[in-house]
């Protein structure tokens, strides 16, 4: 990229002209990238050459949560291939429009357990702030798809309701940034979020769940990994991927520089119907995580979100899969088999139900 001129300020005659540098100007390689993301269904068949007319359901389902697919993710999707299985994370499909029972607007209580603007108290000792409602990708089988951002964003005041909570709850020790996705913020305002956190003083963790340096790896940059990798609080990077090429390039060398910076880093995946629902891919999913310095965390039933049904597995394929998993791989890679059950002190395991 060729870097522009200095830029100078007129000023009156007799006084010293203002340089201003172009870099404080220039916008971060990584919102460019996702500035550029696919925003229609139509654009998306086309690019993996498509016949957008032989995708039922691209608008019917478009309509209801709308596409967003960053390049660099799209990259890793095979061509001509409508059943690809990071392509059908984000295609949108006629089956989105069927009522199934049990499948809600909000299958996991988050409404319930809001405890200030923003901020989610379920389970002791930690709570989740929805830091925003943007993504840099619209997965199909999102759980908080339906969620209404724009009454509950905790950034509106500042953060100040959800950090007065936290501040007066001294078992709280851990923080989760969660959206949406909290690394859709620039790093301005996640580094100043960090800092406020920091002089809590009961608090001892600090947690993300973020998708970006998957699918957007331009995320990870030098600005991110200088707050990141520094301050009091521990860091803990929860990623997510669920199928292996998730974690093949342009994501590679973005996972490498996070694991240099000395996060812990962990995945969660979404068990999901024509994408992961077989050992193979399981297995193959916790050993490329883990040659990328990631452990495995949670397998996750799929929260039954309205539009979703179409993902399901059936608990006893997922129970299943999950022995499978645990016959062909060491302890340490076999994720945790869990459902997200409103009203209970955390997620439940479910290979117990065996």
């Amino acid at each position: 990229m060729s870097t522009k001129p200095v830029m100078i300020t007129r000023t009156p005659r007799g006084t010293q002209p203002i340089q201003r540098n172009p870099a404080e100007r220039l916008t971060p390689a990584w919102q460019q990238a996702l500035a550029s993301a696919i925003r229609d269904p139509e654009t998306l068949a086309r690019e993996l050459e498509l016949e957008p007319d032989r995708l039922p359901g691209l608008h019917a389902g478009h309509a209801l949560f709308r596409v967003r697919v960053p390049r660099s993710y799209l990259a890793r999707m095979r061509k001509r291939d409508p059943h690809d299985p990071l392509l059908l994370q984000v295609l949108p499909q006629n089956r989105e429009t069927e009522e199934h029972p049990g499948f809600v607007a909000d299958p996991v209580g988050d409404h319930d357990a809001l405890a200030a603007p923003g901020l989610v108290h379920k389970y002791h000792g930690r709570v989740l702030l929805l830091t925003t409602g943007a993504c840099a990708v619209h997965c199909r089988y999102c759980f908080r798809r339906e969620f209404p951002y724009s009454e509950h964003n905790a950034s509106q005041q500042d953060w100040s309701p959800a950090l007065a909570y936290i501040k007066a709850d001294a078992s709280i020790r851990e923080v989760i940034l969660s959206g949406g996705d909290p690394l859709s913020l620039s790093d301005r305002r996640l580094a100043d979020l960090a800092q406020r956190l920091e002089a809590i003083p009961h608090l001892e963790r600090l947690r993300i769940h973020t998708r970006l340096p998957v699918v957007l790896p331009e995320r990870v940059d030098d600005q991110l990994l200088d707050w990141l990798g520094n301050g009091r609080l521990h860091h803990v990077l929860v990623l997510h991927a669920n199928h292996p090429r998730e974690f093949a390039e342009p994501a590679a060398p973005a996972l490498a520089r996070l694991r240099e910076c000395g996060i812990a880093l962990l995945n969660q995946a979404v068990l999901l119907a024509g994408i992961n629902d077989d050992p193979d891919t399981l297995c193959e999913l916790q050993e490329a995580g883990f040659r990328h310095g990631i452990l495995p965390y949670y397998l996750h039933l799929l929260d039954r979100t309205r539009g979703t049904a179409h993902f399901e597995v059936p608990e006893r394929r997922a129970l299943e899969l999950h022995q499978a998993m645990h016959a062909r791989l060491p302890g340490y890679l076999v994720p945790r088999l869990v459902r997200e059950i409103p009203g209970e002190p955390g997620k439940t395991p479910w290979w117990t139900k065996m």
